[in-house]
């Protein structure tokens, strides 16, 4: 009998220990698991018990706050000028998770971040007061590109090459973030906005690389005259045209047939557009230097963070002779966001150096205290030589005053630029890409800037659609507002 009672003890004893086990598991394992579900109502309760920090713009709030009604959810975020900086804030909802500056910043806004606790706040558990988001933008270049670009689906990009802020980042269609941070009407937004074939979430200037076309061209001047397989721009090169693709029965050859491309130097085929001389310099220099060349300026960076991380720009490998020289000319798997083509003009336009681009300036506590200071950490790494960048302004500049790229010329400023019309779908069935990126210097006040867009689709005419027919005038109006006084 005693031992019967015993066993029963000791089983008894062993199961109270599993379930002490398994208690503690889910308390301190499971718990902290559970607790930052996003499926659990008690986070985004305590998120929107308050007032969001702001995003802030040239000194005031594009986001801000509002009280709501019959919710267990205190508040919801509210934006001005939604569409306009949509791109740039991203948006912050009750029932979706938060994307792009609101994202990235959603402790500091929500005050959960530790950096912002003080003593009172750790004494009383009490959430501290929430930080907010000093940007980079600059409402007018905003403001600009948003309305030159229109009812056209595209994108715009323009960075203050001495410093590296982005001073507007763009994407059009674009949405309104508020459609989006109510939990109660926030399904019926997010289902059309997803369905919509345009993909008005699509964040174009960052996050959609596509064919660059000829404004990749700069990248392959760039490396002919580093490695010295031309010694300036100046120098006719070994060019026929058109060009025969290595190892096809294949000619690879120029929009303009009359244009003058034979055996034609940097800049005139800049100028031109020449594909037959890029395509062959390509093959000249290989694909290996090529890729090292655009690897500088931020293909195939992995992590660019701005501090948005944007979507890699593609230099590709293992390529044959014929897919080098079309990736010469931005075409093959070449692929590049805007952010990545305005990093190109940046680094031509500041000497040869890339400061790295981002668009938020500073992170503070809600009293003012720098937490993080953008414009100070930025960093400066050389791309090509100062000789090779002032070749290439040079050059770019006669794109604009007499070449391809006219409807960017600006009255009281210096401009320089490359056009580029990308192939689309399969044996380019589809209208195709128009591009421009540019630099400008103003005469008056020597503000600087660089600038990329994109056209990906408008109502012209296939047979209009070309850098300098959509894109050009887009950068130029863009260009105007970041020189003003």
């Amino acid at each position: 009998m005693n031992r019967t009672i015993r066993r029963a003890s000791v089983f008894t004893l062993l199961l109270v220990l599993a379930l002490l086990v398994r208690a503690t598991w889910v308390q301190f394992y499971e718990g902290r698991a559970l607790a930052d579900d996003s499926d659990n109502r008690r986070n985004a309760i305590e998120t929107y018990a308050e007032p969001l920090g702001n995003i802030v713009v040239a000194g005031e709030h594009i986001t801000g706050s509002a009280r709501t009604k019959g919710s267990d959810l205190a508040y919801k975020r509210t934006y001005t000028d939604g569409p306009l900086y949509a791109a740039v804030t991203g948006y912050a909802s009750q029932a979706y998770a938060p994307t792009q500056l609101e994202g990235i910043y959603a402790d500091v806004l929500n005050g959960t971040d530790p950096r912002l606790k003080t003593v009172t706040d750790t004494v009383t558990g009490k959430r501290a007061a929430p930080g907010n988001v000093v940007t980079t933008v600059d409402p007018a270049v905003q403001k600009a590109a948003y309305k030159a670009l229109g009812d056209k689906k595209g994108a715009a990009v323009a960075i203050d090459p001495e410093t590296g802020r982005i001073l507007a980042a763009v994407s059009t269609p674009s949405y309104d973030p508020t459609s989006l941070t109510d939990a109660g009407t926030a399904g019926e937004a997010w289902t059309r906005l997803n369905e919509d074939p345009d993909k008005p979430l699509t964040n174009r200037a960052l996050r959609q690389p596509l064919p660059p076309g000829s404004t990749f061209k700069l990248v392959v001047a760039a490396a002919a005259l580093e490695d010295g397989l031309y010694g300036s721009v100046d120098e006719r090169t070994d060019s026929p045209d058109p060009y025969p693709l290595p190892g096809t029965s294949k000619d690879l050859g120029n929009e303009n047939p009359s244009a003058p491309c034979e055996n034609a130097s940097i800049r005139v085929a800049l100028q031109y557009s020449c594909n037959n001389v890029f395509g062959k310099m390509a093959v000249d220099l290989g694909q290996d230097k090529v890729r090292e060349t655009a690897e500088k300026f931020g293909f195939n960076d992995e992590e660019q963070d701005v501090p948005v991380r944007a979507y890699p720009s593609v230099y590709p490998s293992d390529m044959d002779r014929a897919q080098t020289a079309l990736s010469g000319i931005g075409q093959f798997d070449v692929t590049a966001t805007p952010l990545q083509i305005a990093m190109v003009s940046a680094a031509i336009a500041n000497d040869g150096e890339l400061v790295s681009p981002h668009m938020v300036s500073q992170v503070t506590d809600s009293g003012g205290d720098v937490l993080e200071d953008h414009d100070e950490d930025a960093s400066t790494r050389r791309i090509v030589s100062s000789s090779t960048a002032e070749q290439l302004r040079s050059a770019m500049r006669t794109v604009v005053e007499e070449g391809t790229g006219t409807n960017a010329q600006l009255s009281g400023a210096t401009v320089g630029g490359k056009t580029g019309t990308a192939q689309h779908g399969e044996n380019n069935s589809k209208t195709p890409y128009a591009w421009f990126t540019s630099y400008a210097e103003s005469g008056s006040n020597g503000k600087k800037v660089a600038v990329a867009v994109l056209v990906e689709q408008s109502d012209a005419q296939r047979s209009e659609v070309s850098g300098n027919g959509l894109a050009a005038p887009i950068a130029r109006e863009t260009m105007r507002a970041a020189l003003q006084d």
